[in-house]
């Protein structure tokens, strides 16, 4: 039997993929990307915002469609959007055969015998606050040299705009033996960059050891061998604190690279989205940042046209981002999600003024950009090898400010034979607004 999985969203609904792939795995079945030799299907969906919540229902339309002309036996919906709207795709898409939530992804396999032994429409959906028992069985699909490392699940923020504790539940850490030993099967399997990811990634352990533990997980986790970089995403500026930033300047695993999702920077937009800083604290904590960690590289995610954002609003953003120079920023356009305050909220803005926001976010962004990558012209950085440039002599790598999927390359030149997952010493030799050319430092040296 072999099964196509479809992972959507974002990364850490692909660290559920990949635990339900080391699931079926463990337990027989293989796997094709091949939907028309698929006997199975499983979609991991996403409804986070409305274009994702599209691209999920169109993904299972597909699929349906499929099933009924081709060889595909069983259609599985699992994730976010099979949480928040079960019945819906229960009764309006029958092809689906069995639908699980966002915390029983490890009941894959038994829903699966259901679905293979006749019964129709299985359900598998437990207590949103609990945690799926998947252990370390995971296949990476990463590549092999990077991987995600999920932390925690679900969310306390409350953030008005955002619908993640309805579809993930409260906040709650994974116990930091689990992670630790995720950590080291990953590494025994080849991976040299873990990524910490979580709807939150700084109050990690509250729950579990009454006190912010990300410092003590991260001294854990650089002890592993194989490891030679860590990545960490989702911190809350305002949880930030003085031993983290010490552990992240300390520990030489610890990519100098922070993503901080501050959202906007108007005092009066911040409050109303539920976010708990001001523009005055998202100053402070970055001003500490640099001048703790100077040559740290700061991602951040920001909202356009949200609720009642007015363009005296839409200014001291534009203000705020022209200041700080970010080194990596990306900008969504609202979207109103039902079921969260912000959606009922007066004085919507209309979506093509939202986008011209959004772009105009960008634009400045791009010259920021530009500018930050013209000055790292002459530097000699570490360089994770990605894979080779078809046709020619070079390849494509990430630096330490650069992480999967979300920022810039940099493409290296050189005749020598590279390897996916190799580190190399390289001199930057040329800018683009958000990649970078080099060469390797003992070809330049020559």
């Amino acid at each position: 039997m072999k099964i196509l999985c479809i992972s959507l969203g974002c990364d850490k609904n692909l660290v559920d993929t990949e635990m339900m792939l080391g699931l079926l795995n463990r337990d027989g079945y293989s796997f094709t990307d091949d939907e028309n030799e698929a006997d199975i299907i499983v979609i991991n969906t996403c409804c986070f915002i409305g274009d994702a919540k599209e691209e999920s229902v169109n993904t299972i339309l597909e699929m349906a469609r499929l099933k009924e002309e081709g060889r595909c036996k069983a259609l599985i919906v699992t994730g976010c959007l099979a949480q928040r709207y079960k019945q819906e795709i229960l009764d309006e898409i029958p092809e689906v055969d069995g639908i699980l939530g966002t915390t029983t992804y490890d009941e894959i396999s038994n829903v699966l015998s259901q679905v293979l032994g006749g019964q129709e429409h299985v359900q598998c959906f437990h207590d949103l606050n609990a945690l799926p028992k998947a252990g370390t069985e995971r296949m990476i699909t990463t590549g092999g040299h990077y991987a995600f490392l999920k932390i925690a699940e679900g969310c306390d923020k409350r953030c008005t705009y955002c619908i993640i504790p309805i579809l993930r539940g409260s906040y709650r850490s994974v116990p930091m033996e689990e992670l630790v030993a995720q950590a080291e099967n990953l590494a025994q399997k080849g991976v040299k960059e873990l990524i910490l990811v979580a709807q939150e990634t700084t109050v990690y352990g509250v729950d579990l050891y009454g006190k912010k533990s990300l410092p003590e997980l991260l001294r854990r986790l650089c002890k592993i061998e194989g490891i030679q970089w860590i990545r960490i995403q989702y911190c809350y500026p305002e949880e930030i604190t003085d031993e983290l930033i010490q552990v992240i300047g300390q520990e030489e695993k610890i990519c100098h690279y922070l993503d901080l999702p501050i959202q906007h920077a108007s005092d009066r937009i911040l409050k109303r989205m539920g976010r708990r800083t001001s523009q005055e604290q998202l100053r402070a904590i970055i001003e500490k940042l640099r001048k703790e960690i100077p040559d740290i590289a700061l991602r951040t995610t920001l909202i356009s046209g949200f609720p009642g954002e007015t363009e005296e609003d839409h200014e001291a953003l534009l203000s705020f981002v022209d200041e700080m120079e970010f080194e990596r920023l990306g900008v969504f356009a609202y979207s109103a999600e039902e079921d969260t305050p912000a959606a009922s909220f007066p004085d919507q803005i209309p979506q093509e003024v939202k986008e011209e926001r959004r772009d105009e976010i960008m634009e400045l962004q791009q010259e920021i950009s530009f500018d930050h990558s013209q000055s790292m012209v002459g530097q000699v950085l570490e360089v994770m090898i990605e894979g080779k440039v078809a046709d020619e002599n070079a390849y494509v790598g990430r630096t330490y400010m650069d992480g999967p999927g979300v920022d810039g390359l940099i493409f290296v030149q050189t005749g020598e034979a590279l390897m996916s997952g190799d580190f190399a010493r390289v001199r930057v030799t040329g800018a683009m607004e958000y990649d970078l050319i080099g060469e390797l430092e003992n070809e330049s040296a020559q």
